[in-house]
């Protein structure tokens, strides 16, 4: 599942072959950008804040997001796609590399100076230059919501998603349904920096330190499974909104709740 290590680690590659370089190709395959094309126009950056990346082309922003199911690819030009073309929805080509955008949630073309208008709303980035942790702490210790909705919330901080929640959680003994504000907060956000700063260099997401398949998650994806640390049953039940509603998974006894 992206999270946001695996958009910083995407911007990171896609910034390597495409900055500085012109394009010889730009088609984004999405109704509203469709007409859209920049070929000629040389790349500035690629960067990621949070889960969204940004393009800097000439005088526009290419704005992305993988949500769930997204992923760029790099080839270099003439190698086959790994992926069906049926999916791709944006493709930049320079002379050596072929970029292709899969099943990518969010596609929009802006000038450059609606840039900022995009990420506007995100709270500080673990990942960023400009990473801010009493910020975030003063955020998610005034959000009144379970602790894993406002650990969610990309306002409080960005680039955490379901499995960062559910994991981080389990390794502060924190129950998913406890308000954030009864919540060691500061602890948690320390916790989670180091976690995702971790994984940014790792090519496996991990939060055991096991990167061996099934070995990698203490209860992410892990219902009816026995706690790796006491045994008992790991439990499975949904929290936030019709809209965004997310699966939550947690050991009954190593996050038991103290109501």
């Amino acid at each position: 599942m992206p999270e946001g290590d695996t958009a910083h680690r995407t911007a990171r590659r896609l910034h390597e072959v495409l900055a500085g370089e012109v394009l010889t190709a730009f088609d984004l395959r999405v109704p509203r950008a469709a007409t859209a094309d920049l070929t000629g126009q040389r790349v500035e950056s690629v960067r990621a804040v949070g889960k969204h990346l940004l393009h800097r082309v000439g005088e526009f922003v290419l704005h992305t997001h993988l949500k769930m199911e997204g992923e760029w690819h790099t080839y270099p030009r003439g190698d086959r796609w790994r992926r069906p073309a049926f999916q791709a929805r944006a493709v930049l080509a320079t002379d050596e590399w072929q970029t292709v955008g899969f099943d990518l949630g969010v596609v929009e073309l802006l000038p450059r100076d609606r840039e900022g208008d995009v990420i506007a709303h995100l709270g500080p980035d673990p990942l960023g230059p400009e990473w801010d942790p009493d910020l975030v702490t003063a955020r998610l210790a005034a959000d009144p919501h379970p602790a894993h909705v406002a650990l969610l919330d990309q306002h409080n901080v960005a680039g955490f998603g379901n499995e960062y929640a559910n994991e981080l959680l389990f390794l502060r003994g924190v129950d998913p349904h406890t308000p954030m504000s009864r919540v060691d907060v500061p602890a948690l956000v320390s916790l989670g920096a180091r976690a995702i700063r971790s994984n940014l260099t790792r090519p496996v997401r991990t939060f055991t330190g096991d990167t061996r398949r099934g070995r990698d998650h203490w209860v992410y994806g892990r219902t009816n499974l026995p706690c790796r640390r006491c045994g008992t049953v790991i439990q499975e039940t949904t929290l936030g909104d019709a809209t965004r509603e997310r699966r939550v998974f947690w050991c009954p006894s190593c996050q038991a709740s103290r109501d």
